[in-house]
């Protein structure tokens, strides 16, 4: 399976990172939204870069699709960062949501009172359910909500019930995502296009995950009395179970990732999470060191090129 780095930067989401830059002054907490299942992959490094000493809440949502021991695990790694809080809810539960504007005014006591005002700004990455978050913390529809990624084009503010003052911002994706392992991540749970990554690499990815994770609720789910021992062999029995054969015995590799994929993002195959904070905790290692490479080489090339217009 090739592992090719994404790069995603449309024009919307570079203008909502300058947007974003030259709000933040006036801003007193950030909540960023992350997918329960990958808050590594699903969370932005621009805002880390960008934050600097605002108080932030990581929202852990989807977490009724995620693997709850893993999840708390999570919020112990993300609150060991100064000025973070985590919470983990889903958006089926309005109540588990609310929570957020208390966690806020928790986090920013010297803001209640008369004349105060908490200003919130809400982030995250196209498809996290960001725009639901916002519907229900409003009482009323207020931003557009959809599957598709990137779906919020621009800024907006919205005074919420509790008196917190919202600034909505649209979804964006870093420029390029550096951790090809996230990448898949973020197709694997459609916070990307299924377009960027070819379709069935998507799948083969998520398959050879779940055989090491999750191994029984794949015997369970597709009915297999044995487990195969390779991703290509797992799509070949679901295959079998599923009727997805085409003329002359062959099985139909989009078919089975259609529904490998699908049943992984609708929660059929139970809760589970894609990657846990060890595995973070090792990637961040091997990216720090790329781009440490890579800003090395971009070094050197500028150096080169400065030698090459001399000599002539």
């Amino acid at each position: 399976m090739s592992k090719a780095n994404i790069q995603w930067f449309p024009g919307h989401m570079h203008k909502a990172h300058k947007q974003i830059k030259e709000v933040l002054p006036q801003v007193d907490i950030i909540i960023e939204v992350v997918d329960a299942r990958i808050p590594y992959s699903s969370e932005n490094p621009l805002i880390a870069h960008i934050r600097e000493n605002t108080p932030c809440i990581k929202v852990l949502n989807k977490s009724d699709l995620a693997d709850p021991e893993i999840t708390a695990q999570w919020i112990t790694y993300l609150e060991q960062e100064q000025g973070i809080k985590a919470l983990a809810i889903t958006t089926s539960k309005p109540e588990q949501v609310h929570q957020i504007t208390k966690l806020c005014e928790q986090m920013l006591p010297h803001k209640l009172g008369q004349d105060k005002q908490i200003r919130a700004m809400i982030m995250g990455i196209p498809n996290v359910g960001k725009s639901t978050i916002i519907n229900i913390l409003a009482d009323r529809i207020i931003a557009k909500t959809g599957n598709e990624p990137a779906v919020t084009k621009q800024q907006q503010r919205i005074r919420l019930p509790s008196g917190i003052m919202l600034s909505d911002t649209p979804g964006f994706l870093w420029p390029k995502i550096e951790n090809a392992n996230s990448g898949y991540r973020l197709a694997v749970t459609g916070a990307i296009k299924d377009t960027a990554i070819e379709y069935e690499d998507i799948a083969y990815y998520a398959a050879e995950y779940l055989l090491a994770n999750y191994p029984e609720r794949l015997k369970k789910r597709y009915e297999l009395e044995t487990l195969p021992e390779s991703d290509h062999e797992l799509m070949e029995a679901i295959a079998l179970r599923r009727g997805c054969l085409r003329a002359g015995g062959h099985f139909d590799i989009y078919k089975v990732s259609t529904i490998l994929l699908n049943e992984l993002r609708s929660g059929a195959l139970g809760p589970l999470s894609i990657e846990t904070p060890e595995m973070a905790t090792v990637e961040k290692v091997a990216v720090a060191a790329l781009m440490a490479e890579q800003a090395e080489n971009k070094i050197e090339k500028k150096k080169s090129r400065k030698r090459n217009y001399k000599s002539r």
